[in-house]
């Protein structure tokens, strides 16, 4: 049975960790380089303030590991990383060494492609199974829902205010302009000052009791400051309303006050929600999508439904 050459082996171990770790890095760096404008010299500044505690950081912890080996392996581990990095370099006339180097970026670019084509694969497939998958049937019900209104789906970007964002639409269509951040904030102050209609219906999910006071105005100042969807509780609150029609969403009862406005939810499996019936004003349309992001529930926004033309 023939030794692993003990230390030996350690060491080796080591360095290509080190290697490795040093080829992450750059490529890191590189993607972040790419990330930042040449003219906005504030965040190239930041940017070069930060590759450089990275670098360091790396160093420091690659130290440490290195101080652990025995002074041998130690030194033999040295040696074999600043040949590494020695390896390549342009030394004037010595073309072995500019051969090796377009060799490695040979390397890199077929990796670069191959990691392109296996992703561009995984996309395909995910295309596929979403021919038969929830989104893509709940998709293909609310577009048939709308269209027999001469509606169609107008998508509302997944940034935690979809909500808020779809009611803007809708009012800019009817030349009103309301803010994201001016409907959260009518949102929150309305519900303060009509705690007793609102308070009763939000639980702590932890425990499952009634909110207090205090946890009350917390989420009111959420809804305000933080792009936290307005809470969870909208989810699970439509979600209720599917089984229980009589209580709306908490958040959008709230909105169809202040705007004096019916707001109708069309949903894929279940017949459309209206809140604030008492209003006379024209219904604002949202879409309610279960299945939408990988997160799950969103709310998208309504337009006219576009014709192509015949062929």
């Amino acid at each position: 049975m023939e030794e692993d050459g003990g230390g030996g082996s350690e060491e080796a171990a080591l360095v290509r960790q080190h290697r490795k770790e040093k080829k992450e890095l750059q490529a890191k760096i590189q993607s972040m380089k790419n990330s930042v404008p040449k003219n906005d010299k504030k965040k190239r500044k930041q940017l070069t303030e930060d590759i450089a505690k990275m670098e360091s950081e790396l160093e420091e912890k690659q130290k440490q590991e290195l101080a652990v080996l025995s002074p041998e392996q130690r030194d033999e581990a040295e040696v074999d990383s600043i040949t590494d990095g020695v390896t390549g370099l342009d030394l004037g006339n010595n073309v072995p060494g500019q051969q090796m180097r377009v060799s490695k970026a040979q390397k890199r670019r077929e990796k670069k492609a191959a990691l392109e084509k296996e992703r561009d694969e995984r996309i395909a497939e995910a295309e596929i199974e979403n021919l038969s998958g929830a989104r893509h049937l709940e998709s293909q019900k609310v577009a048939h829902i709308l269209s027999q209104r001469q509606l169609q789906i107008k998508q509302i970007p997944s940034d935690g205010h979809c909500m808020y964002r779809a009611i803007e639409h809708q009012l800019k269509e009817r030349d009103k302009i309301i803010t994201v951040t001016n409907l959260r904030r009518q949102t929150a102050e309305y519900m303060q000052s009509h705690s007793d209609d609102f308070l009763p219906f939000l639980t702590n999910s932890a425990t499952g009791e009634m909110y207090t006071h205090d946890e009350f105005e917390k989420y009111c100042t959420e809804v305000v400051n933080t792009p936290a969807w307005g809470g969870q509780l909208e989810l699970s609150d439509l979600l209720f309303t599917v089984r229980s029609p009589r209580r709306p969403p908490l958040t959008l009862r709230a909105l169809s006050h202040i705007l004096q406005t019916p707001i109708e939810v069309v949903q894929a499996d279940v017949s459309p929600i209206i809140i604030g019936e008492e209003y006379t004003n024209n219904r604002i349309t949202v879409v309610y999508m279960r299945h939408a992001y990988g997160l799950g529930e969103h709310y998208n926004s309504v337009e006219a439904l576009s014709v192509t033309p015949a062929d």
